[in-house]
C-alpha cells in the first residue's frame, strides 16, 4: 500500500471567488471528513500534490495531512473525491477522507486478467464489464490490484465477484454477486447487429410503395 505525506493548511474562506484566488496563487482548495469529524477546510499546494500523486494510484494512496496551522497535527486520509477541468486537467478541489489504520474501509480495486481464455480458441470474445471491484479491507492492506486467471473460461462462461480470489484480509463489499467478466460468442454478437441491418433495409424498401400509396 502507498503513503505519502503532504502539507495542508487550514483556510476560513468558502466559495467560488476565494477558491479562484486560491486557484490563481498555485493552491488547491480542499476537504477534510470523516466519520463523527467536523469537516476542516483546506488549502494545498498545486505541484506537491501533482508530484505526489503522480507516483501511484490515487485512490488507492494513504495521505498523511500535515496540518501547518489549527490543530497542528497530522491527519492520516485517504482522497475520496478529486476534482479535475474538464479542458486543461487542472486540480480544482480535493476531498480528504480521514481514516482509522485500524478500521476496515471500502475501497475499489482494479482487476487484471492473466491468461488467455479457452474460448477465445473457438470463436469467442472475453467481455470485461467490470475493470473495477469494490473491497473491504484494513488501510495497510489496500492491494494495488486483483488478478485474474481465465485460462479455463469456455465460451458462454461467466465469472462473477463472489468467483474471485482475494488476497489475505481482504472481503468482499456487501452486495450484489454481480458479473465481472464474460467470454462471449462472437457469431451470437453478430447475429443482432445482422438483423437490425436487414431491418432498416426493410424500412428502406417500403418507404417508396407507402408515398406512392398516399399519392394516390
Amino acid at each position: 500500500m502507498e503513503q505519502l505525506e503532504l502539507n495542508a493548511t487550514v483556510r476560513t474562506g468558502v466559495g467560488n471567488g476565494p477558491a479562484r484566488r486560491l486557484r490563481q496563487q498555485g493552491l488547491i482548495p480542499a476537504v477534510l471528513y470523516g466519520r463523527a469529524v467536523a469537516p476542516v477546510m483546506l488549502t494545498v499546494n498545486g505541484r506537491d500534490f501533482e508530484r505526489a500523486v503522480q507516483k501511484g494510484s490515487v485512490r488507492r494512496t494513504i495521505v498523511s495531512l500535515n496540518l501547518q496551522n489549527g490543530a497542528g497535527t497530522a491527519r492520516t486520509a485517504i482522497i475520496k473525491e478529486l476534482q479535475r477541468h474538464p479542458v486543461n486537467g487542472q486540480f480544482l478541489h480535493v476531498d480528504f477522507y480521514e481514516i482509522a489504520m485500524d478500521r476496515k474501509l471500502k475501497v475499489m480495486v482494479p482487476v487484471v486478467t492473466k491468461g488467455k481464455a479457452k474460448g477465445e480458441e473457438f470463436g469467442g470474445m472475453l467481455q470485461i464489464i467490470e475493470r473495477e471491484i469494490e473491497v473491504l479491507c484494513l488501510p495497510r492492506e489496500i492491494p494495488g490490484q486483483i488478478e485474474v486467471d481465465v485460462t479455463e473460461l469456455g465460451v458462454g462462461d461467466t465469472l462473477h465477484v463472489n468467483d474471485i480470489a482475494l488476497p489475505a484480509g481482504v472481503e468482499r463489499a456487501p452486495g450484489d454477486n454481480y458479473t465481472v467478466l464474460t467470454v462471449v460468442s462472437q457469431k451470437a454478437e453478430a447475429a443482432p447487429a445482422a438483423a437490425e441491418a436487414e431491418a432498416a433495409e426493410g424500412e428502406a424498401a417500403e418507404k417508396p410503395a407507402e408515398a406512392a400509396t398516399t399519392g394516390e
